[in-house]
């Protein structure tokens, strides 16, 4: 016998308690805004503006994140982040803070030319000495090291990030709407983006809560979050669509429900598979790998229960509100694509009708 988590016939209420996790969702949403007004919204350098220093101590000697955000701390630099690359044993690590060139504000629009340009490189020489004097104090403090990599993201590039990444998401959640009006139904379409909305911001108030800082990999976890999530609505959506071609007599709510419960093994097994894999990133992959590995284990969670509790009762409500109420199965079958069904050769078709013809002597 197979392995089943949720045994056959199985039938839950799950549009029954519908109210209730809308409830929770907008508690959640309401409590990340309320976090904005008291930890602030932390974008990392990518998204504000900073510097990153790549440095590898040449001693085979245990090196520490805490003694190097000591003494960055020691120089005048507040809130500096550390991260070890690789294992415990590796002496590589990266140190973000904010400053940098800051070529982009150095200038007002009526400077001359060579005031622009003379102040743009006091900038960068002055960013420069910030970075050799992090590396003199390290070396003094610590031990000899090589700085690898030195990378500055002035504030016009981080806020054009910013708005990439927004454009993004807003492109996908478009292209998403288009996609499910033309599979499936009109109906259809507004749930599923309602859904992703509903994961993008549930995972950004939880990250808002944990205090972490957004950066080019919360974003890539997020584009990702959309994606799985899209891929869990529609196979509900699917087995929906099936379901109400079948049974349009049915309520329109038990439709739903004998749907759900019909694809929960399905849904159960493919998050926990999933998250499984990003549960071994958080574990073993290390500092660098960490902030999206998180980002994509608490969106795994929000979209498997956005699938069940957000698109399909928002399915419901829309339906109710203002399509055909309780004929809703019926008029949503109509209007959904019918799929192709096989049709019988010209021959068989002859051939059966020339011995229905025969009568016996």
């Amino acid at each position: 016998m197979p392995f089943q988590i949720v045994k056959p016939g199985t039938q839950f209420d799950f549009l029954g308690k519908w109210r209730i996790c809308v409830t929770i969702s907008a508690l959640l949403v309401l409590i990340g805004l309320l976090g904005i007004q008291v930890r602030g919204f932390r974008l990392g350098i990518d998204f504000a503006g900073g510097t990153e220093v790549q440095v590898r101590f040449l001693d085979a000697g245990g090196v520490h994140e805490g003694d190097i955000r000591e003494v960055v701390s020691g120089l005048g630099i507040p809130n500096a982040s550390v991260t070890r690359f690789g294992g415990a044993d590796s002496q590589e690590f990266l140190i973000k803070f904010r400053g940098g060139r800051e070529t982009e504000a150095v200038a007002e629009p009526d400077a001359s030319g060579d005031a622009a340009a003379e102040d743009v490189e006091t900038a960068g020489e002055a960013a420069e000495d910030r970075i050799f004097l992090l590396q003199e104090t390290l070396e003094e403090t610590i031990g000899p090291l090589e700085v690898q990599r030195v990378e500055f993201v002035g504030p016009k590039v981080g806020a054009e990030l910013r708005e990439d990444g927004v454009k993004a998401m807003a492109i996908a959640c478009m292209l998403i709407l288009i996609y499910i009006g033309f599979r499936f139904s009109l109906r259809f379409a507004p749930g599923a983006v309602i859904a992703l909305i509903h994961d993008v911001t549930i995972t950004s108030s939880v990250w808002i809560l944990l205090g972490l800082e957004f950066d080019l990999r919360v974003l890539a976890a997020l584009l990702a979050i959309i994606g799985y999530s899209l891929n869990d609505t529609i196979i509900v959506y699917d087995r929906i669509r099936e379901n109400m071609e079948l049974r349009t007599k049915y309520d329109l709510k038990e439709v739903l429900n004998r749907s759900v419960n019909q694809t929960l093994s399905r849904t159960l097994l493919t998050s926990l598979t999933t998250l499984a894999a990003v549960l071994s990133l958080l574990v073993l992959g290390g500092a660098v790998i960490r902030p999206f590995a998180l980002a994509m284990a608490i969106g795994i969670l929000v979209g498997t229960y956005s699938s069940i509790y957000i698109a399909s009762p928002s399915l419901l409500w829309l339906e109710t509100r203002f399509g055909g109420g309780s004929d809703g199965p019926r008029a949503i079958a109509r209007e959904a694509p019918k799929r192709e069904t096989p049709k019988r050769s010209t021959a068989k078709t002859a051939k059966a009708g020339s011995r229905r013809r025969r009568r016996p002597s």
